[in-house]
């Protein structure tokens, strides 16, 4: 699906104005709806929003599994979605972005929202991945990143094993990509634990956390981690990968996943 739009602009290079047109990434609001109750408005790409949405659910805790939605009425073109879950969940606003001060496994303490104490998850993977198979992912990741080619609008995410990647998506927003992701597996039923999750972005304590939430073990990215997601990261037992360009990458917590060639899992 094309998620971008063709618009007139003006272009100036080399000391000179030039009349052109120019690809943009759209940017779309969809308001979600459970049990005839507003949750939540999501900007986003406007593709893969049912992936989207249950993605979102689950990294907020409103769902577990496919089967916890009873129905999914998506309106598209208005921007809406009524959704009807099995079971009654809290939807007041102030339980899903109230702030707390907790402790990760005991270590460091560290804020979260209440639903990430809730849903983030300490990583039991075992995967492991070699040096090569890491710029292998990264490469991959970006040769299909063609809307970011055309536009160089939104952030991409990739799900796969060391071997081979699963899934792409891509979205204007870096925590909605992700959770087409996880929308994708949870739609798919595929097991998600002993997956690698590749980025486009920088990995904010944001994105750490949404890592965590879907409950991969290594995350490979081509730009930088903050402190914050590093001490996540450490705490979560989750392998933070970053600056992976060409041959060369660093590996900022839990490096035993990092492997020699033929060793990984």
């Amino acid at each position: 699906m094309d998620i971008t739009s063709e618009r007139k602009i003006v272009r100036y290079d080399n000391g000179a104005f030039e009349e052109t047109n120019d690809a943009i990434a759209e940017e779309f609001p969809m308001t979600i709806y459970i049990n005839n109750i507003e949750f939540a408005t999501l900007v986003c790409s406007p593709d893969h929003l049912e992936e989207l949405i249950m993605g979102f659910l689950a990294s907020e805790g409103a769902i577990r599994k496919y089967s916890d939605i009873k129905s999914m009425n998506l309106d598209d073109h208005g921007g809406f979605c009524h959704i009807e879950l099995s079971s009654h969940v809290p939807t007041d606003h102030f339980t899903y972005s109230r702030r707390i001060l907790g402790s990760c496994c005991g270590k460091s303490r560290q804020f979260y929202f209440q639903s990430d104490v809730d849903t983030a998850k300490v990583s039991m993977s075992k995967t492991t991945v070699t040096p090569e198979q890491c710029t292998a992912l990264m490469k991959e990741m970006q040769d299909t990143s063609t809307i970011f080619k055309k536009t160089g609008g939104i952030h991409n995410a990739s799900l796969g094993t060391a071997r081979e990647m699963i899934v792409h998506r891509g979205d204007i927003g870096r925590h909605n990509a992700l959770d087409k992701l996880y929308g994708y597996c949870i739609e798919n039923r595929i097991p998600v634990s002993d997956k690698i999750l590749v980025f486009s972005g920088r990995i904010s304590s944001e994105v750490l956390t949404k890592a965590a939430k879907i409950g991969v073990g290594i995350v490979l990215s081509k730009s930088a981690p903050t402190d914050l997601a590093i001490r996540l990261a450490e705490d979560l037992n989750i392998t933070a990968v970053g600056f992976i360009r060409g041959s060369s990458f660093n590996i900022y917590s839990h490096p035993w996943r990092v492997v020699p060639t033929g060793d990984s899992i």
